[in-house]
């Protein structure tokens, strides 16, 4: 018996939403840390065995700034806060949710139209120990 497949069942496989065609982040359900690629050019691996929390919010620079992205991702983890700017965050907070998000980084302006889902900026504070 021969079965088709239905097409809309893995849409997000197909898209270009999907982390094999994401330059902003891929997904890996085996990883321990994830890697943000800052856009000051520096790397960082943060286990999420530190994570603390996220939240997801409207940018609040689009009151005064249009062109700004739609959205606003910090990542808090015990020694580090990871902020990023884009868009269609869902899909990355359901990757944090399971801890299943490998790496995040930023792809030019030229990407958001493409990209379901698109990271515009990605910076990060580390929390500097008290001796």
């Amino acid at each position: 018996m021969n079965h088709l497949m239905n097409p809309s069942a893995n849409s997000d496989v197909a898209s270009a939403s999907s982390p094999r065609d994401n330059p902003c982040f891929d997904i890996d359900p085996t990883v321990a840390t994830l890697i943000v690629f800052a856009d000051d050019e520096h790397s960082y691996m943060l286990p999420y065995a530190q994570f603390l929390y996220a939240e997801l919010i409207p940018n609040p620079v689009l009151e005064t700034q249009r062109e700004a992205p739609p959205e606003k991702l910090t990542i808090r983890f015990v020694a580090a806060e990871v902020e990023m700017f884009g868009s269609g965050f869902r899909s990355i907070v359901r990757a944090l949710q399971k801890y299943e998000l490998k790496f995040v980084k930023s792809a030019g302006r030229r990407y958001a139209a493409l990209l379901k889902t698109h990271i515009a900026a990605v910076a990060i504070t580390l929390t500097k120990e008290t001796p």
